[in-house]
């Protein structure tokens, strides 16, 4: 029988406070980046992250072992979740954080995807394929519905920062895949997340080197960015969201999701004085509707039902 239980007001307020510390994200990365490359700084906060991951299964007592049989689904995993971070920190170089968290947030659609294709219990249902063409059309929207400047050199650039998030998203999305159809799903979760972090660190490393994105000015925003992105966002954030998922249900979890790019798009325009285009807007509400019915769909098929009957 399924202990986890529905929402309740602290599961509420603690998904409230990490959407908003994810909804920071990608403005961190904005903000930090004239002192350090967000290449360079993901690889960093993923190198402390592990660190700290590594020291939380020492404590408690958890067996660390790449030797069980996970490592080849944990390389792939860590490959993608490089990948994943690789495009998003070239893509913001191009584009905007408010573009980028939109387009990153697609990542369950993607999954929804794959998914379907890989596990027949996870099959989607017609309301679920509403959201992915809502998502798919509003993806459209805010790609080509664009002011008639469109032969501009910077819309260029910013079209080609948007379409390197889209291709972050993918790879989340099939980090999820690989993760719910291996062997890792039935792994501790620690050693799941360090696969991620420590594939991260090296793969992301290197790139920032290879490309020479080696910057970082010791500046207080570097500092405080680094601080954020590797204790806030790769370590507590994460402990509170799979500590969510072992006591609530993760349908009910999952319809909050299209919070993050909300805060994203409003830190984004306040902190950044980010412009929000009309195109933008109405593609992002569209992608942000697609999310909630694909990654909601347990949830709004229970709140139908109620009320039908």
């Amino acid at each position: 029988m399924d202990s986890r239980k529905a929402i309740d007001g602290k599961a509420m307020g603690l998904m409230v406070v990490l959407c908003v510390v994810w909804g920071l994200q990608q403005v961190v990365f904005k903000a930090a980046a004239p002192d350090v490359t967000p290449i360079m700084l993901v690889a960093l906060r993923s190198g402390i992250a592990a660190i700290l991951v590594w020291l939380l299964m020492l404590f408690r007592g958890e067996r660390i072992s790449f030797n069980d049989g996970t490592w080849r689904a944990g390389l792939l995993v860590g490959f993608l979740f490089a990948l994943e971070y690789l495009l998003l920190g070239e893509g913001l170089r191009y584009t905007t954080a408010s573009h980028s968290v939109v387009f990153l947030y697609t990542a369950p659609i993607f999954a929804g995807l794959g998914l379907h294709w890989k596990l027949p219990a996870e099959r989607l249902h017609s309301l679920q394929w509403a959201g992915i063409l809502l998502a798919f059309a509003g993806i459209f929207i805010a790609f080509f519905w664009r002011s008639p400047q469109g032969a501009s050199p910077s819309l260029s650039k910013m079209m080609f920062g948007d379409f390197l998030a889209v291709l972050a998203a993918v790879s989340w999305g099939a980090t999820t895949v690989v993760i719910r159809c291996s062997i890792l799903a039935k792994s501790p979760v620690s050693q799941t997340l360090l696969y991620q972090l420590i594939g991260a660190f090296t793969l992301l490393m290197l790139a920032a080197i290879g490309l020479g994105q080696t910057r970082f000015n010791p500046t207080p925003l570097a500092w405080g960015s680094l601080l954020f992105q590797s204790v806030i966002m790769s370590f507590a954030s994460l402990l509170v969201w799979f500590w969510l998922l072992r006591h609530y249900l993760a349908s009910r979890l999952g319809v909050f999701s299209f919070m993050t790019p909300l805060f994203g798009v409003t830190f984004g325009a306040v902190l950044l004085n980010e412009p929000i285009e009309l195109s933008f807007l109405v593609g992002a509400i569209l992608v942000l509707a697609g999310i909630v019915l694909v990654s909601g769909y347990g949830w709004l098929k229970q709140a139908l039902f109620k009320v039908s009957t």
